[in-house]
């Protein structure tokens, strides 16, 4: 007799893909679009992913990756990601009108980072160097700020003064490895202080919470995301740490390899904070076809959170920034 082979199935994270944040940050690019017109620079990818970036495009959002390629007299967007004080700056002396669509809770760690600086503390921000965040929070105190980028970055911290440090982090970070960092940390500084309040943001750790209960059942996870989405880089990680045999990251479905599914009866799908629903549904057909019907939710976390859109759409920037254009250099 010939033994059965085991059922496929997939295991479908929830929640999954677009963020509150990130959810204001794309809609906040499509209104000002509708509002203003064609063009409107965006400085950095609005969101860390491929589609939407392109999607946009198509609707005549411009994407730069700095201030100075903005003509004067222009609208400019700040991506969710946030900038520094700097980039504000820059803005103004080329009479820009600017939206700012940083996320509320990046915002947050911002205004932490300006608190802690003022009362004269040793920030360490936990995070990736490079990374857009984390350019921006170290922008609004950089004399303060020193990164950590990761629990192996800790032995080379110094410190001014061990008693009045204190850690934040980039909101998109691995729950368990920023934790592990934390620990470290406090190894070494006793009397490091935390932030009032969790810096990695309820998105990501429902993400993550979510992959972690299905990853020990998954032979397999796709993650769909784009490679620069620190959040979707975790979520494979996550993975991996929680059982499963394989895990990858793809932009699209027609990026994974038949080859993946060698050996497999269970696939986990889940999304990045920045990734629209219709790139899932690609991944869910084209594992359908693959004889992968059968459905089932993991549900790890109700998520209901929204954020209002940045105010500045709520005024005539065109006119703004004509204004701006004409007045003499220097005012």
């Amino acid at each position: 007799m010939t033994a059965t082979p085991p059922a496929r199935r997939v295991l479908l994270a929830a929640p999954r893909g677009y963020c509150a944040g990130v959810d204001r940050a794309v809609i906040a690019v499509e209104k000002a679009l509708e509002q203003y017109g064609s063009p409107i620079y965006v400085r950095h990818e609005i969101v860390h992913n491929k589609y939407v970036v392109q999607t946009l495009e198509k609707k005549g959002a411009i994407f730069v990756d700095e201030t100075a390629e903005v003509p004067e007299g222009s609208i400019v967007m700040f991506s969710a990601h946030g900038v520094a004080p700097t980039v504000h700056e820059e803005a103004a002396q080329r009479r820009l009108a600017t939206i700012d669509a940083t996320c509320p809770l990046v915002t947050k760690v911002h205004k932490e980072a300006v608190r802690f600086a003022q009362e004269d503390y040793d920030i360490l921000l936990i995070g990736h160097e490079g990374h857009e965040e984390v350019i921006g929070t170290s922008g609004e105190a950089p004399e303060h700020i020193t990164l950590v980028d990761g629990p192996d970055d800790v032995a080379n911290v110094e410190v001014r003064n061990p008693d009045r440090v204190v850690w934040l982090s980039q909101t998109t970070l691995s729950v368990d490895e920023t934790m592990e960092t934390v620990d470290a940390l406090k190894t070494k500084f006793p009397g490091l202080v935390s932030p009032p309040s969790d810096d990695i943001c309820y998105a990501t750790q429902n993400r993550q919470i979510a992959v972690k209960q299905m990853g020990a059942e998954a032979d397999l996870v796709i993650v769909v995301g784009s490679k620069n989405s620190s959040n979707s880089v975790r979520l494979v990680e996550v993975a991996l740490g929680a059982g499963a045999r394989d895990a990858h990251l793809v932009d699209f479905a027609d990026e994974i390899e038949e080859a993946w599914l060698e050996g497999v009866s269970t696939v986990g799908v889940t999304s990045g904070a920045s990734v629209p629903e219709v790139l899932v549904e690609g991944v869910l057909e084209w594992l359908s076809k693959r004889g992968f019907e059968d459905v089932e939710i993991v549900k790890a976390a109700e998520e209901s959170i929204t954020f209002s859109l940045p105010k500045e759409l709520r005024r005539d920037l065109r006119a703004e920034a004509a204004g701006l254009s004409s007045r003499p250099s220097g005012q």
